[in-house]
C-alpha cells in the first residue's frame, strides 16, 4: 500500500497518470483553504467531473475498503480535505453534512486564529474554543479526522487530550530536525503519538532542513530518528506536493479574504512563490526514491512499507466510521 495523505497538486491528467507511475493507491486532496460551505461543495462538483472523466485512473474513497478496492483495480483512491474549518462556517451541522459529502479530515485553523482553535503564525495561543471542542467532539462521532498541521503548540496538544479517538498531522515534520515555524515540537507530537494519532511528513521545501538542497539521505534519517523516538506506527507521508501550482495559488493559500496585503508565510519577500522540489522528489513518480533512501537507513522492508502506506491506510480503517458504542 502507498498512500501520500497531502497533496494540493494543479490536476490534471498528467498529475493522474503520474500518480499512477507512482505507483500510489491513494492520495489524500485539499478540496478547501479558505472556501465557504458552498464553494467547498462547488470543489466537490469539480472532483465528481474528474472521477468521470478519467475513471480509468482515480476514484473517489470514502472508506480504507475504497482504497483497497481502487488497488486493485489499477487506479487511485482521492480522499478528500479542508485545510481550515472555513467549509462549516459558524454551523456544527455542516461537519455531519460534509463529512457525507466524502469530506475525511479537516484542519481546526490554518496559520490564523480560526473560530475553533489557533494557528500557528498567531503571537498566542489560548488553545481549543468552546466551538473547536464541540466540533472535535462532532467529528469523533462521524469519523471526520482532526488535522491539527497548521494549528499552533497548546491547541494542538488540547486536541489531541480532548479527541477520543486519533488525530493527525498530515504534513509537518519535526521542529528540532529544521526550526519552521510550521514543524512540530517534540511534545506536540509525543501528545498526538500517545492517543494513536499520525504524522505525515512532508516535502514541502520550507519544511526541510536545508530546503530545496536537502538531501534524501538527510530527509530518510530524520525519519528514520523519528521512528526510533515516536514509533514507527505513527509515521507516514504527507508531501504537501503542490505541482504545477502558479503563484498566485500561493497567494490565496496564505491570504484567503483576511487581509489585503501579501503574506509571505515561511517564505520571504524575495521569493513569494513555491520553492523547487528537492531534485529527487520532483511529482508523484519518485516515491520509489522515498522508499530507497529509507531502505538505505537501515529499515527493514515491512518499516518502509509502513511508512510509504500502510500505516495511513490502518489509520483511515479506524477513524473514517462513526464512532462505536
Amino acid at each position: 500500500m502507498r498512500i501520500d495523505n497531502l497533496q494540493y497538486a494543479n490536476w490534471s491528467e498528467k498529475v493522474f497518470r503520474q500518480m499512477r507511475a507512482g505507483g500510489l493507491d491513494a492520495v489524500h486532496v485539499t478540496i478547501a483553504y479558505h472556501e465557504t460551505f458552498r464553494e467547498t461543495v462547488l470543489q466537490i462538483e469539480r472532483w465528481n467531473r474528474y472521477f468521470e472523466e478519467y475513471s480509468d485512473l482515480i476514484c473517489h474513497a470514502k472508506t480504507a475498503a475504497d482504497v483497497e478496492a481502487a488497488r486493485a483495480a489499477g487506479r487511485t483512491a482521492i480522499i478528500f480535505g479542508a485545510q481550515n474549518p472555513s467549509p462549516i462556517e459558524d454551523d456544527i451541522g455542516l461537519v455531519e453534512i460534509l463529512h457525507t459529502l466524502g469530506l475525511r479530515f479537516m484542519q481546526l485553523s490554518y496559520n490564523n486564529q480560526s473560530l475553533l482553535a489557533t494557528g500557528c503564525y498567531e503571537a498566542e495561543d489560548p488553545g481549543l474554543t468552546r466551538m473547536g471542542r464541540a466540533v472535535i467532539a462532532e467529528m469523533n462521532r462521524v469519523g471526520m479526522v482532526i488535522d491539527m498541521s497548521h494549528s499552533a503548540d497548546r491547541s494542538t496538544i488540547e486536541a489531541a487530550e480532548v479527541s477520543n479517538r486519533p488525530i493527525a498531522i498530515t504534513h509537518a515534520n519535526p521542529h528540532e530536525w529544521h526550526p519552521a515555524r510550521r514543524n512540530k515540537s517534540d511534545p506536540v507530537i509525543r501528545a498526538v503519538v500517545a492517543g494513536g494519532g499520525m504524522l505525515g511528513f512532508s516535502l514541502y521545501p520550507h519544511h526541510l532542513a536545508g530546503g530545496s538542497a536537502c538531501t534524501l539521505t538527510d530527509f530518510c534519517e530524520m525519519i528514520a530518528r523519528a521512528a526510533d523516538r515516536y514509533g514507527i506506527a505513527h509515521l507516514g507521508l504527507g508531501s504537501d506536493l503542490c505541482q504545477d501550482q502558479p503563484d498566485s495559488v500561493v497567494e490565496w493559500m496564505r491570504v484567503g479574504r483576511w487581509t489585503k496585503a501579501m503574506d509571505y508565510g515561511e517564505g520571504s519577500a524575495a521569493a513569494p512563490g513555491f520553492p523547487p522540489m528537492p531534485d529527487w522528489f520532483q511529482d508523484n513518480r519518485d516515491f520509489d526514491n522515498i522508499a530507497t533512501g529509507l531502505t538505505a537507513t537501515g529499515m527493514e522492508t515491512a518499516e518502509v512499507d509502513a511508512i510509504m502506506g500502510g500505516n495511513w491506510h490502518r489509520f483511515y480503517a479506524e477513524s473514517f466510521g462513526p464512532a462505536s458504542g
